[in-house]
C-alpha cells in the first residue's frame, strides 16, 4: 500500500470469508446416493468449490465414469443448484476468528464487504442464514456486472457503492483464495491478500507465490493477525 490507512476491506465469499465446503459435500453426497454412485472425497470436492457448480458436478460424474456431455452436466448442475439453494446453510460457517475481525471493523466504522462470483440469489440467502446481511456494507455479485473477476469491474462497482473514488483503491484491501481474486484486485489498484487456507487445488499450491498477491495468509488466524498488525492503520 502506498498509504497504510485502510478505508475498506473486501472479501471473496466461498473459501475466504465463509467455509461452505461441507454443504457442497453434503449436496454432492446426496446426489450420488440417489443415483447409486460413489461420492468423491470431501477433499476433492473442496478443491473444486472455487471453480463453481459445474466443476463439482463434473467431478461427481467423472468419479463415477458417467457421460460428460454438455446436456448431462447442465442437467445435474441445475439439480445441484436447486438442492443447494433449498438447503444452503446447514454446516457453512464464517471461518474461525474472522467474525471477531468483522466485529472489530464494525466497532471502528471500517466498512467491510464482499465481492464474489457466487450468484446473488445464493449469496444473499447465505448471508441471511448467517445473519451477515445487515453487517455487510456492500455485496457485489456476477449479476451486478457485465464482466466478472478477474476483470476489475466488480471491484470498481464495490468502490462506487462504498462512495470511494478509484483514486483511493490502494487504501482498500481485497482478500481472496483464487488467482482471479488477486488479478481483479490488482487490476483495480487494491492491496491484495491471498487466503491460501481457502479452496486451492494441490496442483496450484506450488504456484501461488507467482500470483502477485501483496501478502499471503496461510490460516484464518494468520489473516487476522496480519490485518490487525501495524502493517495497516485504520481511520
Amino acid at each position: 500500500m502506498s498509504t497504510n490507512y485502510v478505508k475498506a476491506v473486501l472479501f471473496d465469499l466461498d473459501g475466504t470469508l465463509i467455509d461452505t465446503a461441507a454443504d457442497f459435500t453434503r449436496i454432492i453426497g446426496r446426489m450420488s446416493e440417489k443415483n447409486g454412485w460413489q461420492t468423491p472425497s470431501s477433499d476433492a470436492i473442496r478443491e473444486q468449490v472455487s471453480a463453481g457448480a459445474g466443476a463439482m458436478v463434473s467431478l461427481m460424474l467423472k468419479h463415477n465414469n458417467q457421460p460428460l456431455t454438455d446436456d448431462q452436466v447442465q442437467q445435474y448442475r441445475q439439480q445441484f443448484l436447486d438442492e443447494y439453494a433449498a438447503d444452503i446453510c446447514v454446516d457453512s460457517r464464517v471461518f474461525p476468528e474472522l467474525d471477531a475481525l468483522l466485529e472489530f471493523y464494525e466497532k471502528n466504522d471500517i466498512p467491510w464487504g464482499i465481492v464474489t462470483n457466487k450468484p446473488r440469489y445464493l449469496a444473499t440467502k447465505l448471508l441471511e442464514c448467517l445473519n451477515l446481511t445487515e453487517r455487510c456494507s456492500v455485496l457485489v455479485c456476477p449479476d451486478d456486472v457485465s464482466n466478472t473477476k478477474p476483470d476489475p469491474e466488480p471491484m470498481y462497482l464495490a468502490l462506487e457503492k462504498l462512495e470511494l473514488p478509484r483514486g483511493v483503491a490502494n487504501s482498500v484491501i481485497y482478500v481472496g483464495d483464487h488467482i482471479r481474486d488477486i488479478q481483479a484486485g490488482a487490476a483495480a489498484g487494491m492491496t491484495n491478500i491471498l487466503a491460501s487456507y481457502g479452496y486451492i487445488p494441490p496442483e496450484d499450491q506450488d504456484t501461488i507465490d507467482s500470483w502477485g498477491a501483496d501478502y499471503i495468509a496461510e490460516t484464518p488466524k494468520a489473516l487476522v493477525k496480519l490485518l490487525r498488525s501495524k502493517e495497516f492503520d485504520y481511520l
